[in-house]
């Protein structure tokens, strides 16, 4: 097994490679990005997932056997540059596709997101399988990359698999321009004693899930036998549901002088579109997806890692 990883210095990638590679051995994982690593971690390649050329030799050269394909342009940059945020986010993973399709690949991720949803999903405990009309490119581009990677899989046999990613919360990285960065973004105010201000409204809800349990769930997925996974589009996928006031409240357990404002920007109609609460039944029920971070105890770990004083549970 070869893994590749296109996107690799992401907030979710630079964590991911790091889990991959704890697992399976530091030479087994290639990170490639379109801009140098700040540290040297193991192999990396220069990429850019929109040259198909040199994403065949890197394939060829390095024997890669499976693919993580977290390269893309979040929900809120996209929209500054809708075309090239198409171009990006759908091209490259078509070019990844029909890759695993000519090499004949073990396994392909392709990371979904619930900007899929829009106006006319249920807003509560949105199910598996309901209406998705995306107000963003980026919504877009991943709601039509999940058909492509059902269509590779019933027409080519691609092994592709996916979850649909909530707001991600983790501590390893800094955000990388999504909707959800506050929740991200206001531990690491906390932890300089700076007011933040949100550009969410104080009760805007939206599924979150922490970045121990995104990996966690990332991993099992691609190791669950063939025969347990129904889903070829992506997996609903969740942990929590929490808004800015909630998460504010919580850290504030912990260092009580923190303080914040809310000044809502063009963010704010994003995450109106987009569903408050995920119902991720059917990934529990095809491969045991269970989350293990709750709100407090996923404050009490983002803050220990950031170097502030936690409160202990009573």
């Amino acid at each position: 097994m070869k893994i590749l990883i296109t996107g690799a210095n992401g907030q979710i990638g630079t964590a991911l490679a790091a889990a991959l590679r704890d697992r399976y051995g530091r030479d087994k994982v290639l990170c490639t990005d379109i801009y140098k690593p700040k540290e040297d971690h193991g192999p990396f390649e220069m990429l850019d997932i929109l040259n198909v050329q040199r994403m065949s030799e890197i394939i060829e050269d390095h024997h890669i056997t499976q693919v993580y394909h977290l390269a893309a342009i979040l929900s809120a940059n996209g929209e500054w540059n809708p075309k090239k945020t198409w171009n990006v986010n759908l091209n490259g993973q078509l070019s990844i596709l029909e890759l695993a399709h000519q090499y004949q690949m073990d396994k392909v991720f392709f990371p979904s997101t619930i900007a899929i949803f829009g106006s006319t999903t249920p807003k509560s405990n949105t199910p598996q399988h309901t209406a998705a009309e995306p107000s963003t490119v980026y919504g877009m581009s991943k709601l039509a990359g999940e058909l492509w990677c059902q269509y590779y899989h019933s027409r080519y046999e691609v092994d592709v698999r996916s979850l649909r990613y909530p707001g991600i919360i983790g501590w390893q990285s800094a955000p990388g321009g999504g909707t959800t960065d506050y929740a991200v973004e206001i531990f690491h105010a906390a932890i300089r004693q700076e007011a933040y201000t949100s550009y969410l409204s104080e009760d805007t809800f939206l599924p979150m899930l922490y970045m121990d349990d995104a990996i966690r769930a990332t991993i099992e997925l691609m190791e669950a036998p063939a025969g347990q996974i129904s889903i070829r589009t992506s997996y609903n996928l969740s942990g929590l549901s929490v808004s800015p006031g909630t998460l504010y409240r919580e850290i504030k357990k912990h260092l009580p002088d923190f303080t914040i404002r809310y000044e809502e920007d063009f963010r704010q109609k994003i995450a109106e579109s987009w569903t408050e609460s995920i119902d991720d039944s059917v990934a529990r029920k095809d491969w045991g997806w269970r989350e293990t971070f709750d709100l407090s105890r996923m404050t009490q770990d983002m803050l220990a890692h950031l170097g502030a004083p936690v409160r202990p549970e009573t």
